[in-house]
């Protein structure tokens, strides 16, 4: 990796902060939801709070 010297950036160091002239302003919600986790296996929570439950019946079944 490269180490680079804060004078690499001198030329644009103070300049202002880009905003779009076109695009409105993102709020802090919509970027958050960006971020968020999302269900990549779609399905998969219920199929283990399934198998949780029919372990959980054969467990109480073999109690008796």
């Amino acid at each position: 990796m490269i180490q680079r010297k804060i004078e690499d950036y001198q030329d644009i160091i103070n300049l202002p902060h880009f905003t779009s002239k076109h695009r409105p302003h993102m709020s802090m919600s919509e970027r958050a939801a960006q971020f968020s986790p999302f269900a990549a296996l779609t399905g998969y929570g219920s199929a283990v709070e399934e198998a949780a439950r029919q372990s959980e019946q054969r467990y109480e079944q073999g109690e008796s």
